[in-house]
């Protein structure tokens, strides 16, 4: 068992091995997992989380890289967290992003976290929220959350982060997606990258009217903008960072970001919930009571709706 208080001091400090343990108590659903939140969510709340989503090829991790780079010109202290698909042998990570963004790896100013989804749809690893809060609470100023990139369907980064950034990049087929309802619907940011290749205005100019159709904004509201960048030279980065801070602007006028929050945290405490819900109905198999229920729904003296109400109550009661 580890030291969790003396951890928690460590990463404060910005130690990244600390900072790892943390994170890997996470992923590892520790015993010690209730007892690391507790010590952390009082120093929680100061950092910006940015999540950058899009279909793979786009050029996310170059991406994120030079945002890294950018904010830690300003002097921000980023955290990163790259999501990869799971090695359906081992259970891990398959690329990792540390190794394609080594020019920050001896910055003591920035730390990177590769995760594996194991299996969890949407795009992000399911201990994904618990770990950003780690970063939280080390300091991190920003908080760079890249997704898996498994394309239209990945649109669970909308719900844990502050600020979402949609990147496309022409001739990958993101203008057909622009059509259809999903990845291209949580923008607050969108960037065309690799906008050094031919079609990158018709990707931006065909972006900006399927924004347009589905608009019902009224005076005031957030109208998400369309950056142009080249990444891999750092070539309008400067301008989503820009972008980003606006954004982040008009969010706390308004009182969105602390909605956002807020929502954010109802969402963790419910799947936390259902989670141990589940568990203890994945225990109940062989268990008197689901038996019993199950031989009044053949006998047809109860509905399959009715009885699960029955057992709910019992486990939330017991």
């Amino acid at each position: 068992m580890q030291d969790v208080s003396t951890l928690v001091a460590q990463a404060r400090e910005g130690r990244p091995r600390a900072v790892a343990r943390l994170i890997s108590l996470v992923e590892g659903a520790s015993p010690q997992l209730r007892e690391v939140m507790a010590a952390l969510a009082p120093l929680t709340g100061g950092a910006y989380v940015v999540g950058l989503t899009g279909s793979p090829g786009v050029g996310k991790s170059t991406s994120t890289s030079a945002l890294v780079t950018a904010y830690r010109k300003q002097g921000r202290r980023v955290g990163v967290l790259a999501v990869d698909p799971s090695s359906p042998f081992s259970g891990g990570a398959l690329l990792g992003d540390r190794v394609r963004m080594s020019e920050h790896a001896s910055d003591p100013g920035v730390y990177i976290r590769s995760m594996a989804t194991r299996g969890h749809l949407g795009g992000l690893a399911w201990a994904a929220p618990q770990a950003i809060r780690v970063l939280d609470a080390a300091g991190c100023d920003v908080i760079l959350v890249e997704t898996v990139g498994v394309g239209q369907s990945e649109v669970e980064i909308a719900s844990q982060a502050d600020t979402s950034v949609v990147l496309l990049a022409p001739g990958m087929g993101d203008g057909i997606q622009a059509a259809k309802a999903g990845i291209l619907e949580i923008g607050d940011v969108y960037v065309v990258n690799k906008a050094d290749r031919d079609g990158a205005d018709a990707t931006a100019r065909e972006l900006n009217h399927m924004l347009g159709l589905g608009e019902s904004r009224g005076p005031g509201d957030w109208r998400p903008p369309i950056v142009k960048t080249v990444a891999a030279r750092a070539e309008g980065v400067d301008e989503v960072v820009e972008a980003l801070e606006k954004h982040r602007a008009w969010m706390e006028e308004r009182g969105v970001l602390a909605e956002r929050r807020r929502a954010r945290a109802a969402r963790e405490v419910e799947t936390i919930a259902v989670t141990a819900l589940r568990e203890r109905i994945g225990d109940l198999h062989g268990d008197r009571r689901l038996s019993a229920l199950a031989e009044r729904i053949t006998a047809g003296e109860l509905d399959p709706y009715r009885a699960a109400d029955e057992l709910v109550a019992g486990l939330t009661e017991g």
